[in-house]
C-alpha cells in the first residue's frame, strides 16, 4: 500500500498542476474569447477582452505556464507522460465547444477531469493490466464530468442573459426549462460512478459513506439552496459548494485511506510466506556413525554467458563432523 510520505507528495504535485494547468486553460480560453468576452458583462474586463494585454504578451505567458505543468509532470513515472499528453488537445478544444454546441461543459468536464485517470499511473498503477482499476478510473473520470456539469451550469446562469447576444451557446440556456431537474440528474450520476469506483476496488464502509454520502448530502443542498435567477447567488455557489462538495470527497477518501493503512477496517494484510528450512540431521547422534550424502555441484557455461548449476546425484561425504 502507498506510504504516507508518497501519498502526500503526489497530492501536493498534483494540486500544483492542477492550479497551473487550469491557468493555462484559462489563458486558452479567453484568447480564443478575446472578441466575445467584450459583449458579456461578466467577462468584458478581463485583460485581453479590455486590451490590457496583447496576444503575443498572453501567448508568451501560456508559455510559461505550460513549462511550469511540464516541470511538474515530471517529477511523476515516465507513463504519466503519455497518459497526460491527450488531455492537451482538450484544453484547446474547450474554447470552440460554447460555439458549436450547447453543451460545453460537457468538454469542459472531459477536460478538467484528467487528473482523475493520471493519479493511477502517478502511483504505478499499472490501468492496462489490472480491471479492477481500470474500471475505478473509468468511473471516478466519468464522475468527475459529471461534477463538472453541476457546478459549471451554475456558473453558466450568470451569463444566461448575456450569451445569446453574443453568440455563445452553453448548458444553462440548453436546461433553462428545468434546471434543476437536470442538476439533480448529474449529482445522482456523480454519486453513482463514485460507488461504482468503490465497488471496483473492493472499498469499504468509510468510502462509501464518507465520499458517496458526503457527495450526495453536499451537492443535494447546493441544488436545493441556490437562487439560479441571481448572479450573485450563481457565483457564490459556484465557488462555495466546489469546495464543499470537494472537501467531503477528499474527507472521505482521506479517511479510508487512513482506516485501509492501519488496519482499522479489520481486513487481515498476509505477511509473504517464508520459506521452511530443511531438517538438520547432520549433528544427529544417531547419524555419527553413517556416512553423510551431499550433491555435488558443478557448474558449466551456458551459451559463454554465465553459469548454469548442475547438481550430479547425492554421493557420500566421508568427513567427520
Amino acid at each position: 500500500m502507498t506510504s504516507p510520505l508518497t501519498a502526500l507528495s503526489t497530492a501536493a504535485f498534483f494540486y500544483a498542476g492542477a492550479l497551473i494547468m487550469r491557468g493555462a486553460g484559462c489563458t486558452i480560453n479567453d484568447l480564443w474569447d478575446r472578441n466575445l468576452d467584450p459583449h458579456v458583462t461578466r467577462t468584458r474586463l478581463r485583460p485581453l477582452a479590455r486590451r490590457a494585454v496583447t496576444p503575443f504578451q498572453a501567448i508568451t505567458w501560456l508559455g510559461i505556464q505550460l513549462s511550469a505543468g511540464l516541470l511538474v509532470l515530471l517529477q511523476f513515472p515516465a507513463s504519466c507522460f503519455f497518459y497526460a499528453t491527450p488531455s492537451l488537445l482538450l484544453v484547446g478544444l474547450y474554447p470552440l465547444a460554447k460555439r458549436v454546441t450547447n453543451y460545453p461543459q460537457f468538454v469542459l468536464g472531459l477536460t478538467f477531469s484528467w487528473g482523475a485517470i493520471l493519479g493511477f499511473p502517478a502511483l504505478d498503477l499499472d490501468l492496462l493490466a489490472s480491471t479492477p482499476h481500470l474500471i475505478a478510473a473509468g468511473c471516478l473520470y466519468a464522475s468527475c464530468v459529471a461534477w463538472t456539469l453541476v457546478y459549471d451550469m451554475i456558473y453558466a446562469y450568470q451569463d444566461i442573459r448575456d450569451d445569446p447576444k453574443a453568440g455563445i451557446k452553453s448548458i444553462a440556456l440548453a436546461q433553462a426549462k428545468h434546471p434543476k431537474t437536470f442538476l439533480t440528474t448529474a449529482a445522482a450520476a456523480q454519486v453513482g460512478l463514485l460507488a461504482g469506483a468503490g465497488l471496483a476496488i473492493g472499498a469499504g464502509p468509510v468510502y462509501f459513506g464518507g465520499v458517496c454520502g458526503g457527495a450526495a448530502a453536499t451537492l443535494g443542498y447546493m441544488i436545493w439552496k441556490v437562487d439560479l435567477g441571481s448572479v450573485s447567488e450563481c457565483w457564490y455557489w459556484f465557488r462555495k459548494g466546489a469546495w464543499f462538495a470537494g472537501g467531503a470527497i477528499s474527507a472521505g477518501l482521506g479517511a479510508e485511506y487512513v482506516v485501509r493503512y492501519f488496519g482499522w477496517d479489520g481486513r487481515k494484510v498476509e505477511a509473504p510466506a517464508r520459506p521452511i528450512a530443511p531438517p538438520n540431521f547432520s549433528r544427529s547422534p544417531l547419524n555419527d556413525s553413517l556416512p553423510r550424502f551431499q550433491p555435488q555441484v558443478t557448474a558449466e557455461v551456458v551459451n559463454g554467458e554465465g553459469f548454469n548449476e548442475v547438481r550430479q546425484p547425492l554421493t557420500p561425504c566421508l568427513d567427520t563432523p
